[in-house]
């Protein structure tokens, strides 16, 4: 397998847990399904609608937003379509859902946390004051208190992900101006981190809290105080 290898979705996620199934087989690098999450959420919805054993499963609340009865989403919590709030997710005081949301099942999308072009996997949490932008989170990831996707980069050119050391073979030109972070399965942010445009953070990664992340950490990493990234030890 080559270095480029691990950051395409067959490498990054287990597909069985997201609604984004088709679309994310359908491309070769997670990125590229940005740009298509809007068009999949419609085609999403419009099954929900013509299907009636899905349609009683979930309530139409608006244009184009549909979220399953069993969901709990508190009155104060901000929701523009089109958005897909999965079974059993939770949505807290004065989430911002900014439309282009795919929500999963089981989620957590906590207070003050803003949500905008995303697919979330099932059992997700961003659950205190996240920012999660034109991402992807990957199943059980979790983003600790204040960490943030940061989407476009402060010269506003377009996003590069690249790779450093071993994996500096890896520099692809994605096209896109707005690229927040790719979240493997499994991954954990620590409290108060930037993910930099272009992030791509491989399964089973732990990053520390107050943590600047840019480009690609490989799967089963660590990544520590001042941008170090070392391998976990095999348990």
């Amino acid at each position: 397998m080559s270095n480029v290898d691990l950051i395409k979705v067959s490498n990054m996620y287990d597909l069985s847990h997201t609604k984004a199934k088709d679309l994310l087989e359908s491309v070769e690098f997670p990125w590229e399904a940005l740009p298509k999450i809007k068009e999949t959420i419609l085609k999403l919805g419009a099954e929900i609608d013509a299907d009636p054993a899905l349609s009683s499963e979930y309530e139409k609340r608006g244009e184009d937003i549909w979220i399953h009865k069993t969901a709990k989403v508190f009155d104060s919590a901000y929701i523009a379509g089109p958005c897909i709030i999965g079974a059993d997710t939770e949505v807290r005081q004065c989430a911002f859902v900014r439309g282009s949301a795919l929500v999963g099942e089981g989620c957590v999308v906590g207070n003050s946390t803003e949500l905008k072009n995303v697919i979330i996997f099932d059992n997700v949490q961003v659950p205190h004051y996240n920012y999660v932008g034109d991402s992807i989170l990957g199943y059980k990831s979790h983003m600790g208190a204040g960490s943030i996707t940061s989407n476009v980069k402060s010269d506003k050119s377009l996003v590069v992900v690249k790779g450093n050391g071993v994996y500096s073979d890896i520099h692809i030109e994605t096209g896109l101006k707005k690229f927040g972070a790719m979240l493997g399965d499994f991954v954990e942010v620590g409290c108060n981190s930037v993910l930099n445009p272009g992030s791509v953070i491989g399964k089973h990664t732990n990053i520390y809290p107050l943590s600047p992340v840019r480009g690609f950490i490989p799967a089963e990493s660590i990544v520590k105080t001042g941008a170090v990234v070392v391998a976990k030890k095999p348990e």
